[in-house]
């Protein structure tokens, strides 16, 4: 999956605006243009698509924690350079505050059934030797169940 996959489903699942969109960026330290985001969300397919790079996504991503559980004090987290699906299981799995039960119940909902041991290898150290590589599928997997969690719910919250 590419990192405009993965935003677009967020997106999606949580019926984001662009501005929301550049707020979630502004909220982590970078001003993202309503241009950029645009073009970020388009298919590859199309002429003024930009592929996202993982320092953005990774942006992104801190933004969503912070709007989803609020900023720490202190120091702001500092954006990846480089990002796996691992790192970005992760992420998600902090901003919706999600414990082992919350995340295989996601998975139900996209059909996906793994045991809790399964699932507690994707958050381990890649150096620990129970560590588990979080694959494309696995991931489009959570994402498509949290988009059947969350959606209605979001829509419902800006009426």
């Amino acid at each position: 999956m590419t990192n405009n996959d993965i935003l677009r489903q967020i997106r999606y699942a949580f019926d984001y605006s662009d501005d929301e969109m550049m707020a979630l960026f502004a909220s982590a330290g970078m001003e993202a243009t309503r241009a950029q985001v645009c073009d970020w969300l388009k298919k590859e397919e199309e002429e003024s698509y930009v592929k996202m790079i993982d320092k953005e996504m990774a942006t992104f991503l801190n933004g969503f924690i912070n709007e989803k559980r609020g900023k720490k004090e202190g120091l702001p987290m500092r954006p990846e350079d480089n990002l796996n699906n691992n790192i970005i299981f992760r992420k998600l799995k902090i901003a919706l505050n999600l414990n082992d039960i919350d995340i295989l119940d996601i998975l139900d909902l996209a059909n996906m059934r793994v045991s809790k041991h399964e699932l507690s290898a994707f958050f381990r150290k890649p150096t620990q030797r129970q560590y588990r590589k979080c694959n494309d599928q696995f991931l489009r997997n959570f994402l498509y169940g949290m988009q059947l969690k969350y959606r209605e719910e979001a829509i419902k919250n800006k009426k």
